[in-house]
Protein backbone atom coordinates (compact mmCIF):
# COMPACT_ATOMS: atom_id res chain seq x y z
CA UNK A 1 0.00 0.00 0.00
CA UNK A 2 1.23 3.43 -0.77
CA UNK A 3 0.13 5.98 1.51
CA UNK A 4 1.47 10.00 1.11
CA UNK A 5 4.40 11.12 3.18
CA UNK A 6 2.69 12.95 5.90
CA UNK A 7 4.28 15.69 8.19
CA UNK A 8 2.38 17.46 10.41
CA UNK A 9 -0.85 16.49 13.11
CA UNK A 10 -3.03 18.03 10.88
CA UNK A 11 -1.79 15.55 7.71
CA UNK A 12 -1.82 12.73 9.93
CA UNK A 13 -5.43 13.28 10.72
CA UNK A 14 -6.31 13.82 7.45
CA UNK A 15 -4.78 10.36 6.22
CA UNK A 16 -6.69 8.28 8.99
CA UNK A 17 -9.90 10.02 8.00
CA UNK A 18 -9.35 8.75 4.49
CA UNK A 19 -7.77 5.11 5.10
CA UNK A 20 -9.63 4.88 8.47
CA UNK A 21 -7.48 1.69 9.91
CA UNK A 22 -3.64 2.76 10.23
CA UNK A 23 -1.36 0.66 12.29
CA UNK A 24 1.56 3.23 14.35
CA UNK A 25 4.18 0.67 13.32
CA UNK A 26 5.55 -1.03 10.65
CA UNK A 27 3.90 -4.65 9.93
CA UNK A 28 3.22 -7.29 7.41
CA UNK A 29 1.66 -5.51 4.77
CA UNK A 30 4.20 -3.24 3.06
CA UNK A 31 3.44 0.60 3.43
CA UNK A 32 0.45 0.11 5.90
CA UNK A 33 1.93 2.10 9.26
CA UNK A 34 2.32 5.91 10.18
CA UNK A 35 5.98 4.73 10.64
CA UNK A 36 6.35 4.00 6.95
CA UNK A 37 4.45 7.25 5.56
CA UNK A 38 6.67 10.01 8.39
CA UNK A 39 9.89 11.45 7.37
CA UNK A 40 12.63 9.22 9.94
CA UNK A 41 14.21 12.73 10.61
CA UNK A 42 10.29 13.12 12.75
CA UNK A 43 10.95 10.90 15.23
CA UNK A 44 12.42 11.31 18.30
CA UNK A 45 13.92 14.83 17.16
CA UNK A 46 14.64 17.16 20.10
CA UNK A 47 13.73 20.22 18.01
CA UNK A 48 10.66 19.04 16.05
CA UNK A 49 7.45 17.29 17.53
CA UNK A 50 6.76 13.89 15.46
CA UNK A 51 4.76 11.01 15.32
CA UNK A 52 5.51 9.98 18.38
CA UNK A 53 3.90 13.69 20.24
CA UNK A 54 1.29 13.62 17.26
CA UNK A 55 -0.53 10.43 18.53
CA UNK A 56 -1.73 12.33 21.81
CA UNK A 57 -3.24 15.14 20.12
CA UNK A 58 -5.05 13.16 17.90
CA UNK A 59 -6.43 10.17 20.66
CA UNK A 60 -7.54 13.41 22.45
CA UNK A 61 -9.28 14.69 19.33
CA UNK A 62 -12.23 12.44 19.42
CA UNK A 63 -12.32 11.71 15.53
CA UNK A 64 -10.40 8.43 16.08
CA UNK A 65 -9.68 5.90 18.49
CA UNK A 66 -6.05 5.26 19.37
CA UNK A 67 -4.34 2.74 21.29
CA UNK A 68 -3.24 -0.94 20.84
CA UNK A 69 -5.57 -1.98 18.60
CA UNK A 70 -3.92 -4.28 16.09
CA UNK A 71 -1.66 -7.26 16.55
CA UNK A 72 -1.56 -6.40 20.17
CA UNK A 73 0.20 -3.03 18.86
CA UNK A 74 -1.20 0.81 18.45
CA UNK A 75 -2.58 2.10 15.74
CA UNK A 76 -5.66 4.61 14.97
CA UNK A 77 -9.35 4.08 14.13
CA UNK A 78 -11.14 6.64 12.68
CA UNK A 79 -14.83 7.04 14.42
CA UNK A 80 -16.57 6.15 11.48
CA UNK A 81 -15.16 2.88 12.20
CA UNK A 82 -14.59 2.19 15.90
CA UNK A 83 -18.07 0.94 16.71
CA UNK A 84 -18.15 -1.33 14.13
CA UNK A 85 -14.76 -3.05 15.49
CA UNK A 86 -16.51 -2.88 18.98
CA UNK A 87 -19.26 -4.68 18.05
CA UNK A 88 -17.77 -7.30 16.58
CA UNK A 89 -14.60 -7.63 18.80
CA UNK A 90 -16.64 -7.07 21.80
CA UNK A 91 -19.26 -10.06 20.26
CA UNK A 92 -22.34 -8.75 21.78
CA UNK A 93 -20.89 -8.54 25.26
CA UNK A 94 -20.48 -5.66 27.62
CA UNK A 95 -17.96 -5.85 29.87
CA UNK A 96 -20.09 -7.17 32.88
CA UNK A 97 -21.42 -9.86 30.95
CA UNK A 98 -18.33 -10.79 29.59
CA UNK A 99 -16.70 -11.08 33.80
CA UNK A 100 -20.15 -12.64 34.46
CA UNK A 101 -20.21 -15.62 31.66
CA UNK A 102 -16.46 -16.14 33.26
CA UNK A 103 -14.64 -14.86 29.92
CA UNK A 104 -12.91 -12.27 31.61
CA UNK A 105 -10.22 -12.34 35.02
CA UNK A 106 -10.73 -10.66 37.60
CA UNK A 107 -7.87 -8.34 37.01
CA UNK A 108 -9.45 -7.03 34.18
CA UNK A 109 -12.35 -6.68 35.84
CA UNK A 110 -10.77 -4.51 38.88
CA UNK A 111 -8.77 -2.50 36.27
CA UNK A 112 -11.97 -1.64 33.96
CA UNK A 113 -13.87 -1.07 37.16
CA UNK A 114 -10.93 1.02 38.50
CA UNK A 115 -10.44 3.62 35.41
CA UNK A 116 -14.45 2.95 34.90
CA UNK A 117 -14.92 4.74 38.11
CA UNK A 118 -12.36 7.71 38.20
CA UNK A 119 -13.65 8.83 34.73
CA UNK A 120 -10.21 8.81 33.54
CA UNK A 121 -6.86 7.62 34.92
CA UNK A 122 -2.86 7.82 34.30
CA UNK A 123 -1.74 4.67 33.72
CA UNK A 124 0.37 5.78 36.36
CA UNK A 125 -2.09 5.66 38.46
CA UNK A 126 -3.92 3.03 37.56
CA UNK A 127 -0.54 0.44 38.81
CA UNK A 128 -0.88 2.90 41.65
CA UNK A 129 -4.61 2.34 42.58
CA UNK A 130 -4.53 -1.76 41.46
CA UNK A 131 -1.11 -2.76 43.34
CA UNK A 132 1.10 -3.25 40.02
CA UNK A 133 3.88 -1.04 41.60
CA UNK A 134 7.48 -2.41 42.07
CA UNK A 135 6.55 -5.93 44.43
CA UNK A 136 2.99 -5.62 43.61
CA UNK A 137 0.60 -7.43 40.76
CA UNK A 138 2.31 -8.77 37.71
CA UNK A 139 1.12 -8.36 34.72
CA UNK A 140 -0.11 -5.28 34.08
CA UNK A 141 0.61 -4.43 30.19
CA UNK A 142 -1.21 -8.03 29.45
CA UNK A 143 -4.21 -6.91 30.78
CA UNK A 144 -4.42 -3.40 29.77
CA UNK A 145 -3.06 -4.25 26.17
CA UNK A 146 -6.13 -7.07 26.19
CA UNK A 147 -8.77 -4.65 27.29
CA UNK A 148 -8.02 -2.12 24.24
CA UNK A 149 -7.86 -5.07 21.53
CA UNK A 150 -11.23 -5.84 23.24
CA UNK A 151 -12.14 -1.85 22.54
CA UNK A 152 -13.42 -2.30 26.51
CA UNK A 153 -10.97 0.69 27.33
CA UNK A 154 -9.03 2.98 25.14
CA UNK A 155 -5.73 6.16 25.16
CA UNK A 156 -7.52 9.26 25.84
CA UNK A 157 -4.45 11.24 25.29
CA UNK A 158 -1.02 11.57 26.78
CA UNK A 159 0.53 13.52 29.19
CA UNK A 160 3.86 14.68 30.11
CA UNK A 161 6.12 15.29 32.78
CA UNK A 162 6.95 19.35 33.06
CA UNK A 163 10.86 20.71 34.29
CA UNK A 164 10.65 23.92 36.20
CA UNK A 165 10.65 26.02 33.52
CA UNK A 166 7.34 24.83 32.36
CA UNK A 167 8.82 22.63 29.26
CA UNK A 168 7.44 19.02 28.83
CA UNK A 169 10.18 16.07 29.04
CA UNK A 170 10.42 12.26 29.20
CA UNK A 171 8.55 9.76 27.62
CA UNK A 172 4.27 10.52 27.02
CA UNK A 173 2.36 8.30 29.98
CA UNK A 174 -0.95 7.44 28.91
CA UNK A 175 -4.34 8.31 29.91
CA UNK A 176 -6.96 5.33 30.06
CA UNK A 177 -10.75 6.04 29.42
CA UNK A 178 -13.61 3.87 28.69
CA UNK A 179 -14.38 4.52 25.11
CA UNK A 180 -18.08 4.96 26.27
CA UNK A 181 -17.49 8.08 28.40
CA UNK A 182 -15.16 9.09 26.11
CA UNK A 183 -17.01 9.12 22.41
CA UNK A 184 -20.55 8.94 24.25
CA UNK A 185 -22.09 4.96 24.79
CA UNK A 186 -24.91 6.70 21.82
CA UNK A 187 -21.67 5.81 19.61
CA UNK A 188 -20.49 3.49 21.01
CA UNK A 189 -23.42 0.81 21.30
CA UNK A 190 -24.72 2.22 17.87
CA UNK A 191 -23.35 -1.03 16.03
CA UNK A 192 -25.00 -3.32 18.94
CA UNK A 193 -27.95 -4.12 16.93
CA UNK A 194 -26.13 -5.28 13.97
CA UNK A 195 -24.74 -8.98 14.21
CA UNK A 196 -21.20 -9.08 15.27
CA UNK A 197 -20.40 -11.30 12.05
CA UNK A 198 -22.04 -8.91 9.70
CA UNK A 199 -19.78 -6.25 11.59
CA UNK A 200 -16.66 -8.21 10.59
CA UNK A 201 -17.97 -8.64 6.96
CA UNK A 202 -18.35 -4.96 6.63
CA UNK A 203 -14.55 -4.71 7.46
CA UNK A 204 -13.62 -7.29 5.39
CA UNK A 205 -14.98 -6.10 2.57
CA UNK A 206 -13.78 -2.13 3.22
CA UNK A 207 -10.35 -3.24 3.90
CA UNK A 208 -10.06 -6.04 0.91
CA UNK A 209 -10.85 -2.78 -1.45
CA UNK A 210 -8.48 -0.55 0.44
CA UNK A 211 -5.44 -3.04 0.59
CA UNK A 212 -5.77 -4.81 -2.81
CA UNK A 213 -2.71 -6.47 -2.49
CA UNK A 214 -3.01 -7.97 0.80
CA UNK A 215 -3.84 -11.58 1.62
CA UNK A 216 -7.20 -12.43 3.19
CA UNK A 217 -5.23 -14.09 6.28
CA UNK A 218 -3.39 -10.65 6.71
CA UNK A 219 -7.08 -8.90 6.12
CA UNK A 220 -8.55 -11.18 9.02
CA UNK A 221 -5.26 -10.09 11.14
CA UNK A 222 -6.54 -6.54 11.10
CA UNK A 223 -10.15 -7.21 12.27
CA UNK A 224 -8.50 -9.26 15.34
Amino acid sequence: MRLPKVYSAKELHDLIMDVKFLPFFRNNISGFSVEECTPHELWFSGDTDGPWEWKGELAESGDCAYGKLFWKKAGFVSMEWYPVLANYRRNGYDFDALYEDGMASQKDKYIYDTILSHKSLLSTELKELCNYKKGGNKGFDTIITRLQMQTYVTIDTFEYKKDKHGNSYGWGIARYKIPENKYGEDEIHKCYLQNPADSRRKMEGYLSKRLPDATEKQIIQIIG
